[in-house]
């Protein structure tokens, strides 16, 4: 009865399969970090940027005018 158990199954079994192959999906952080490089912020923690909401929205727009030209983003918010 033991064998069969899951917690025993768990504690001393060994997985059949492994993870998925290829390079380990980009996570939201991921991307995050990315953008602050390319605006030029990649030394910064990103976590105390979001925390001061002025900084925070100069570096949106910083990057939303680095993405798009000026006429694309009157063309999205209006």
């Amino acid at each position: 009865m033991g064998e069969s158990r899951g917690v025993y199954r768990v504690l001393v079994g060994k997985p059949k399969s492994k993870g998925p192959v290829g390079r380990p999906r980009r996570r939201w952080e991921d991307n995050i970090k990315m953008d602050l490089q390319e605006v030029g912020y990649g030394g910064m923690d990103w976590i105390e940027l979001g925390q001061d909401r002025y900084r925070w929205r100069e570096l949106v727009n910083a990057l939303l005018n680095f993405r798009y030209p000026q006429n694309a983003i009157n063309f999205f918010t209006s």
